[in-house]
């Protein structure tokens, strides 16, 4: 019987393992993936307090490492429900089940779909949704990016270190993104932007992806824009499936706190993106798990 059962090893879970563990409470995280979260997918933050440019991984594994200090473990796991059984609460994966007094979930968001023809059978050949992981397999050649705001931005950016050319296909006739990040897409000789152009179809031939057909979304007019490769950012979702039974989200799966972090089920927590939230950033995130859980803290230490 754990203390605390983090769900999720991104920023917001292991600040949380950090705080929990050197409270003196059982500490264990469960993440499905590398713990660190979207951090391993970003080459370069330069709004971390204290770094003025730090690698993403970089920042990852020290977060790993430091969230063992204090004697937290970490177990590697699918989260696929979460059991409320009044006093204690029952984390279930696909091959076993933790229990513990409190649960903390930091589980995320995962990339969105754009719902188009030869999408889902074309990723990993052509269609990635990690700039940083696949940016390198399309060196001296034309890629596209699908997306209006920070992350897409930044990811067209960052791919002008590989590609011959990085074609930005935006949906509104203006960008989303923060004015600094727009001052350098626009600077960059490498990125032509398409305003007005939603995606359609990912063109292929002979089964491989030849570029991206978009539609202008004033004139309805459909275009092939060539490249090897599409990288589509085009917004987020919670992962949130698993707590489903809990009615803790709002109508688009967030999970709702109070600015303690505690949800409307009694000693469950959230924090970091999955949150409902104005702001996901990883200082956010990291503030968050750091209120979970002194907020736990404070009320076992009461009892």
């Amino acid at each position: 019987m754990y203390d605390v059962i983090i769900i999720g090893a991104g920023p917001a879970g292991l600040t949380a393992a950090i705080y929990a563990s050197r409270a003196g409470l059982t500490t264990v995280s469960i993440e499905a993936g590398a713990p660190g979260g979207k951090l391993n997918l970003t080459a370069d933050l330069e709004n971390w307090p204290g770094d003025k440019k730090v690698m993403g991984p970089e920042l990852a594994y020290k977060m790993y490492e430091h969230s063992s200090q204090f004697g937290a473990t970490h177990e590697y796991g699918n989260v696929i429900d979460i059991i409320d059984h009044g006093e204690y609460k029952e984390v279930v994966c696909e091959d076993k089940s933790y229990e513990g007094k409190s649960v903390i979930i930091a589980t995320g968001t995962k990339e969105r779909k754009m719902g188009i023809k030869n999408e889902e059978e074309y990723t990993g050949k052509g269609v990635s949704y990690c700039a940083v992981c696949d940016g390198p397999f399309f060196r001296d050649e034309e890629v596209i990016v699908v997306g209006g705001g920070n992350s897409a931005l930044e990811e067209a950016d960052y791919l002008t270190r590989f590609a011959s050319k990085v074609h930005l296909v935006v949906r509104r006739a203006v960008f989303r993104a923060d004015k600094i990040i727009q001052d350098k897409v626009i600077e960059n000789p490498k990125i032509k932007v398409h305003f007005l152009s939603k995606p359609f179809e990912v063109a292929v031939e002979e089964d491989r992806v030849i570029g991206l057909i978009v539609e202008n979304t004033d004139t309805k007019e459909q275009t092939l824009i060539k490249a090897s490769g599409i990288f589509p950012f085009v917004g987020l979702d919670p992962v949130t499936f698993f707590a489903s039974k809990l009615n803790i989200t709002d109508e688009y799966g967030y999970i709702i706190t109070n600015e303690l972090m505690e949800t409307s089920c009694e000693n469950i927590y959230a924090a970091g993106d999955v949150r409902s939230k104005m702001l996901r950033q990883v200082v956010t995130a990291a503030s968050d798990g750091a209120t979970a859980a002194q907020s736990i803290s404070n009320k076992l230490l009461q009892r």
